[in-house]
């Protein structure tokens, strides 16, 4: 009790009041409740509290969670309570060294949380077994699936004893999950909290339908005029997180970016700093979205509209966290209406799509554009002129373009047939078609000549030394 009074905690929340009793008599539970309602603290108290009652042995409770955030966030909870009730706990997820995780397992860790392949890592080379397991808790179950964790749970699940107790909590049920827990749990309890298809009321969901090159513009006019307090951006690629950032950064906003070419340490400074208030703005992908735990986040972007309906709501599940309010903001450019459509599908409702009626900001839209440029971009002027006018592709850029994949594939299926080298086509001899939507190179691997065009043969020489 003395811990809960440290955290503030007075009532249980809804999904804490249906669990506990379940967990604390020992069944078996599926617990679908949305990100934010109190899920750790559901699975925590009950099984710790039991845990310390009996012989305290090694490797009683595990948790599988999908990423390392989540990792951390979940074993800080377990550690708060743990010290109280003398069990010790650890974190195990990869991006770390393994030998400070191997130190902590050989002095005895009651409870451990792990990310599937580390786990995995560690099983394998014998430094820890579950011959004392009491608890298996599965949380974000749906998530796991959806990173293609699998066979890796199938192959934990393997090395567990039969006899256990076995919890899973989910924000999204599917047939996938149904599936899971159907060879997992023994004649489980169920617990629904809320509509979880659906994002929880306190969050104000609207739509802006923008091209693709103003993105950034009205970014930066809705952070000018609806000055956030905190907000969570998110992009679909690593490269646009980056960039998106810079962006942001040279406005002189405060950012950090978080995806996963950062190193743990880089990330959790990211995360660190967002949740102290250092930085107002934090940017990140999917990767990343289940393992923020902050409170308090006024607004999420959907820089990009994620390309499933069950992402979407795992997104937005950021603000609006136990009944506070929160604003979700998802731009919606023309080629992404099928997604909406899914999304909407999804949730059981249609979107508001709104009108911005502010200016954009100037400026950004150069930026972004620098992300789409091939070797077939027009000039900037002709660009900034396309920009003021339809929104529709250039005929010009869609002839060219047209032309170049014509001659790329020309004469493929003609034997014998000498190809002469094309120097100026997007793909040459060297594999290289120049950059992605993204930024990033399409390549076959080779490395691109200089200015485009394939080198020439050079001739062999040979040295002819002549004794005098």
């Amino acid at each position: 009790m003395d811990v809960l009074k440290t955290l503030g905690i007075k009532t249980p929340m809804p999904v804490q009041a249906q669990a506990i009793p379940i967990v604390a008599e020992g069944h078996d539970l599926i617990a679908t409740a949305q990100t934010g309602t109190g899920k750790t603290l559901g699975f925590a108290l009950p099984s710790l509290s039991k845990l310390c009652k009996g012989k305290q042995e090694k490797n009683m409770m595990l948790v599988l969670v999908p990423t390392r955030e989540l990792a951390v966030q979940v074993h800080a909870v377990i550690r708060d309570f743990g010290q109280a009730l003398k069990i010790r706990s650890t974190a195990i997820y990869g991006g770390v060294g393994m030998n400070p995780q191997i130190d902590a397992l050989r002095r005895g860790c009651g409870v451990i949380v792990a990310t599937p392949g580390r786990l995995l890592d560690h099983l394998q080379q014998g430094t820890l077994d579950f011959k004392n397991l009491k608890v298996l808790v599965l949380d974000e179950a749906d998530r796991m699936l959806d990173m293609g964790f699998l066979p890796d749970i199938k192959r934990i699940l393997s090395q567990l004893p039969k006899k256990r107790q076995t919890l899973m909590f989910s924000a999204t049920f599917d047939d996938d999950v149904t599936k899971l827990a159907r060879e997992m749990l023994d004649n489980p309890k169920r617990v629904t909290v809320g509509m979880t298809t659906r994002p929880v009321d306190t969050v104000k969901q609207v739509t802006y339908a923008v091209r693709q090159e103003d993105k950034t513009g009205l970014l930066l006019s809705i952070f000018k005029h609806e000055k956030p307090a905190s907000a969570l951006i998110f992009t679909r690629t690593k490269h646009r997180a980056d960039r998106v950032g810079k962006m942001l950064r040279n406005t002189q906003y405060s950012v950090s970016v978080i995806h996963g070419n950062r190193t743990q340490s880089q990330r959790q400074i990211a995360l660190d700093g967002f949740k102290s208030g250092k930085y107002q703005i934090l940017v990140a992908t999917d990767v990343a979205a289940r393992g923020i735990d902050v409170d308090n986040i006024s607004h999420v972007i959907n820089f990009d509209i994620p390309d499933a309906a069950d992402a979407y709501i795992h997104r937005i599940g950021r603000t609006g966290r136990a009944q506070a309010t929160g604003d979700a903001i998802t731009f919606v450019t023309p080629e992404d209406r099928s997604l909406l459509r899914d999304i909407e599908k999804k949730i059981g409702k249609a979107l508001p799509k709104v009108a911005w009626d502010q200016p954009l900001e100037k400026g950004a839209e150069v930026q972004f554009r620098e992300e789409r440029s091939s070797r077939f971009s027009r000039p900037a002027s002709s660009s900034r002129q396309s920009h003021s006018g339809s929104s529709r592709p250039s005929s010009e850029f869609a002839s060219r373009s047209g032309e170049s994949s014509a001659r790329r594939f020309q004469g493929h299926g003609a034997p014998g047939r000498k190809k002469k080298a094309q120097p100026h086509s997007s793909s040459n001899r060297f594999g290289y078609r120049g950059k992605s939507e993204d930024g990033e190179k399409r390549s076959s691997g080779a490395v691109p000549p200089p200015n485009g065009r394939p080198r020439r043969p050079q001739k062999s020489r040979r040295r002819v030394m002549v004794k005098g």
